[in-house]
């Protein structure tokens, strides 16, 4: 191996090297931190000068909650966040469809409700927790470029901004780097799927939806044969995302003009908008053929990619790193690596018959055309939210409970 890393800010074991975890999106450091209560020595690996601050996902579920529990996390991240017990769909000429209680899961969750948080916040209390650890240690404008491994050990090469590059030994790799991460890329593995035809642009805006629009829940998915939106609040804005084609010039699409215009047909008011922050990215439906490959292992985006409708990726990617550093800890503590499949078959399966299930679903409910297949399928979540045994099974599939207690069956 290339570069020992027995220095002041990580301690090892006698023989055993640090895991190497790329990427210090949620998933990164959420299994960083698991690892790191484990005893595990952890590099973490961030390609930006410092952690990402950008306004991506927001909704927590309910397990996702209880998970973070463990580190003590939940609760500081509901003062910071908004709590939403309700969610819906609508149609976006008669209003509301279906509006899902979440209180139907008291018993099955200490955490009955959606939590509305962006993710920053979380990422920024793992490391402030991880920080104290003279077994962790961060390196920031450090992107991933290359691995190798033998039977000993894994090699993690990363590239600075002025281009040099320096290359860490470690234990195993865990490449939570994003959807286009080079660490799948460096072992081969395929990430097929496809990419959803439209782009997806969001908008953050001060205004008060809730105030204007009748019985608006904080979480909103909008149908309409011809365009539909989401709307999701946080604690002081409101997020509006909207399909959009993508031979429109981004300098359009993203100019004030065009926002104000689509954000006058969503809601006509008068004046303009403030918009706070807008953005527009392509969405795939994309999942790893192999999570596992030697001492290279993968989580979150790197994964899986999903539409963000029902707000499965985050949460799914958290799920995925809190399996995966309780097995990697067991193999660390001499358990055998083959155990590591199992991350792999059950992670995977949930990804594939799960999430990117249900948010196919869900787009497909908000973009449907034909009028008689839509109103069959809203008279289908109408007839969802009014039966009390249907209402939570849904809660409990769509808040992604059903899935991973299910994974005990997945040998």
């Amino acid at each position: 191996m290339s570069q020992d890393l027995a220095s002041p800010a990580v301690t090892k074991a006698p023989g055993t090297a640090p895991v190497l975890v790329v990427g210090a999106g949620p998933v990164g450091l959420v299994a960083a931190a698991a690892l790191a209560d484990a005893n595990i020595p952890v590099v973490i690996f961030e390609a930006e000068r410092d952690l990402p601050d950008g306004l991506r996902a927001s909704t927590f579920h309910p397990p996702t909650l209880d998970m973070l529990d463990r580190f003590g996390l939940s609760s500081i991240l509901i003062e910071q966040g908004l709590i939403c017990p309700e969610w819906q769909f609508r149609d976006r000429r008669d209003g509301p469809v279906a509006t899902f209680d979440l209180s139907l899961l008291e018993g099955e969750t200490a955490h009955p409700y959606r939590l509305q948080c962006e993710q920053w916040r979380l990422t920024r209390l793992l490391r402030d927790r991880l920080a104290t650890n003279p077994d962790v240690r961060f390196v920031y404008d450090a992107r991933a470029v290359d691995t190798k491994q033998d039977e000993n050990g894994a090699e993690l090469t990363i590239e600075r901004p002025d281009g040099s590059r320096e290359t860490f030994a470690g234990s195993w790799i865990i490449g939570a780097d994003g959807a286009r991460s080079a660490v799948r890329k460096s072992v081969g593995i395929e990430f097929a799927g496809q990419t959803i035809p439209e782009l997806y642009l969001t908008c953050s805006t001060t205004f008060q939806y809730q105030d204007v629009m009748p019985d608006l829940t904080n979480i909103a998915y909008i149908s309409d044969p011809t365009e539909w939106f989401v709307l999701l609040r946080t604690t002081k804005l409101w997020r509006l995302l909207l399909p959009t084609d993508p031979n429109e010039p981004e300098d359009v699409m993203l100019s004030d003009k065009r926002i104000q215009s689509r954000m006058q047909e969503v809601l006509p008011k008068a004046g303009d908008y403030e918009i706070c922050h807008r953005t527009a990215y392509r969405v795939h439906e994309r999942v790893a053929a192999k999570y596992v490959a030697g001492r290279v292992l993968l989580a979150g985006d790197a994964a899986h990619v999903n539409n963000p409708l029902g707000g499965m990726g985050m949460n799914g990617g958290i799920h995925d790193a809190f399996n995966l550093a309780e097995k990697l800890t067991k193999v660390w503590n001499g358990a055998d690596p083959a155990l590591l499949g199992r991350y792999e078959r059950q992670r995977r399966k949930v990804a594939l018959d799960v999430v990117q299930q249900q948010a196919l679903r869900n787009r497909a409910t908000l973009n449907q055309r034909d009028p008689e297949v839509r109103r069959a399928s809203l008279d289908d979540l109408r007839a969802t939210a009014a039966d009390p045994v249907r209402h939570k099974d849904y809660l409990m599939r769509s808040s992604m409970i059903a899935s991973l207690r299910a994974l005990d069956e997945v040998a």
